[in-house]
């Protein structure tokens, strides 16, 4: 017997057909022997696993009795933890509530032991049942004895094929079906008749800022309680994929408007907020969903447009849901073709800093420079970040971007110093991603101060949209206390995106750069000039500094300086420059700025 069982174990057969072998050859050894195998659940109730010779009527109902010290032998045993013989079941009272069951099938007599696994625990009871008023012979003792000893074996093998499978099938933290189930999942609805359903793919919206801001606790918290909420849903139809990334296998969906239906309720069921760690929070999610046999017919198709529609909806619907389309493919493709450029580069460290003077209209003096991220391209070719802009609205992109921005400028300011060179400041383009985390101080003191570079030589350039996307009044608080450490901040690109004058005076700001699209048309569109002429004397009374950009002409620069702009950027003055050239330019002055002019041409800065 026990080379058979053992057997059985190894060759992989299912733990019930193995646990009913036991029973019959247990039977077969002792003759006249009722045997049975009781489990007990988690929760500490019976569940007949086998009983080959008893009726299945009596094994339905031991299944579910709760063990206790009067269940029975089986359930007395499980709850005391060692063997209960019962030699009368009709006068004993363990088995008064019970016994109407087991007389009539003829049973006088059980014994039953428990089934323990290695830590102690009460796994399951192994039973005999007798037709006469006895107790167990020594023979069966010892037959009871082995059978404990390789059921319990084949317990915690069991348990130990459930948790793999667990671990392979089952995401740990939500308990939600992963992604190797969603993809079993997705080809069973695929190959089965008349497939119908729609594909969810969901994204847990700012979970890196809860974890960053909030700790690891409340994002795990908020990863399990939206997790929770599809499931509730949908049940049996959410998985999470990894990270902040769930997907809805919504069944019986042909249209986009049966999709629509579903993702409508999984919006609703993340308005109500919930507490966590001290934090209350609204969860919100961000969809893109896809239909089988209308947007594709394969599981990879599926997906694959599915993630189209969701980076669709991040960019234009954050918050809310958005259907695939066709002609989403296209434009998705360019814009991830853009963000694999960037993020190659990036990882071969060819992002480059170039430099663009800003000089006094008036004397013609260089005051500055701003930095400008330049990306090499494999075969050699410069081009500006602008030209890969779709890249950077991927935050990890942007933020990567700038860490390897700030230190080789730091590097290079560091080098002119060494050298003796005047570069009063520098200026920095900042863009939101910079904001979510709660370091850029640190970033920038680790840069710039550890390599003796002072944080008085830097300008932050920040636009409006910056000052107003970015994470709650973060961005303000942040420049304020950069402020107070010497850095200068300029409000970029002003008259474009928000526009609003009220900004000149909210926001924590040393310089107006006026948008080179007036200055482009300030000599012949008469809106154009006025809105200069208003910015350069608005400023000059809120004591701001003010940059024109986009100087591509004599003419443009004469009428600045007679309007009383001080400082001015662009193809006129210099073009933007990697270091070697910028270090000639400071080394020959104004004359050196002068001819780094060229011909106006597609503006790359």
């Amino acid at each position: 017997m026990q080379t058979e069982i053992l057997e059985a174990l190894v060759t992989g057969e299912r733990f019930e057909d193995i646990a009913q072998l036991l029973c019959r050859r247990a039977e077969e050894l002792a003759p006249g022997v009722v045997c049975s195998i009781v489990a007990v659940t988690p929760d500490g109730k019976l569940a007949t696993v086998a009983a080959p010779s008893l009726p299945q009527h009596y094994s339905e109902a031991i299944t579910g009795l709760s063990i206790g010290p009067n269940v029975g032998s089986c359930g007395t045993a499980a709850y005391l933890g060692e063997p209960v013989e019962v030699d009368d079941v009709s006068t004993n009272p363990l088995w008064a509530p019970y016994k109407d069951l087991i007389l009539p099938l003829g049973l006088m007599a059980c014994w039953s032991s428990p089934i323990k696994t290695r830590d102690g625990r009460v796994a399951a009871t192994f039973g005999f049942y007798y037709r006469t008023k006895r107790g167990p012979t020594e023979l069966e003792r010892a037959i009871v004895n082995t059978c404990v000893h390789l059921f319990s074996i084949a317990i915690e093998h069991d348990e130990a094929q459930r948790r793999n499978h667990a671990l392979a099938y089952f995401d740990q933290l939500t308990g939600l079906p992963n992604r190797r189930s969603f993809d079993d999942t997705m080809f069973e609805r695929i190959v089965a008749d008349d497939p119908a359903f729609g594909l969810l793919v969901v994204d847990i919206d700012n979970l890196k800022i809860a974890n960053d801001t909030m700790g690891h606790v409340v994002g795990d918290g908020l990863i399990q309680e939206v997790a929770g909420r599809l499931a509730g849903v949908v049940p049996n139809s959410a998985y999470r994929l990894g990270g902040d990334e769930f997907a809805v296998l919504a069944d019986g969906c042909r249209s986009h408007d049966d999709l629509v239906a579903v993702a409508d309720t999984l919006m609703r069921a993340m308005r109500e907020p919930f507490d966590c760690d001290g934090y209350t929070i609204i969860p919100q999610i961000t969809m893109g969903g896809v239909v089988y046999g209308v947007d594709g017919n394969n599981a990879d198709f599926l997906r694959q447009n599915a993630d189209f529609a969701l980076y669709h909806a991040k960019e234009i619907k954050r918050g809310g849901y958005v259907p695939f389309e066709k002609n989403l493919r296209t434009s998705i493709a360019l814009r991830m073709s853009k963000i694999r450029t960037v993020d190659q580069a990036l990882n071969d460290h060819r992002v480059l800093p170039y430099y663009q003077p800003v000089m006094a209209i008036d004397g013609r003096a260089i005051e500055g420079f701003e930095s400008l991220a330049r990306i090499r391209l494999e075969g050699g070719d410069i081009i500006s970040a602008g030209e890969v802009q779709a890249a950077l609205s991927d935050p990890s992109i942007a933020f990567r971007l700038t860490d390897q921005m700030l230190k080789q400028i730091a590097r290079d300011m560091r080098s002119w110093i060494d050298r003796g060179l005047a570069v009063k400041h520098i200026g920095i383009n900042l863009s939101t991603a910079d904001f979510y985390r709660t370091d850029l101080e640190h970033r920038l003191s680790d840069a710039f101060e550890s390599v003796g570079v002072p944080l008085n030589r830097l300008v932050l350039e920040v636009t409006e949209t910056v000052f107003m996307d970015g994470p709650d009044d973060k961005v303000v608080g942040v420049l304020e206390r950069l402020r107070k450490k010497g850095v200068v901040v300029a409000l970029d690109d002003f008259g474009t995106g928000y526009a609003s004058l009220t900004h000149l005076v909210s926001f924590p700001v040393d310089i107006v750069k006026i948008d080179r699209s007036f200055v482009h048309r300030m000599l012949v569109e008469r809106p154009s000039r006025l809105v200069v002429e208003l910015l350069v004397d608005l400023s000059r009374k809120l004591d701001l500094r003010v940059v024109a950009e986009g100087i591509e002409t004599e003419a443009q620069a004469a009428w600045l300086m007679e309007l009383g702009c001080q400082y001015g950027q662009g193809y006129f003055f210099g073009r933007p420059a990697d270091v070697a050239a910028t270090t000639r330019l400071i080394l020959g002055g104004s004359n050196a700025a002068a001819a780094t002019k060229a011909a106006p041409q597609k503006r790359s800065a």
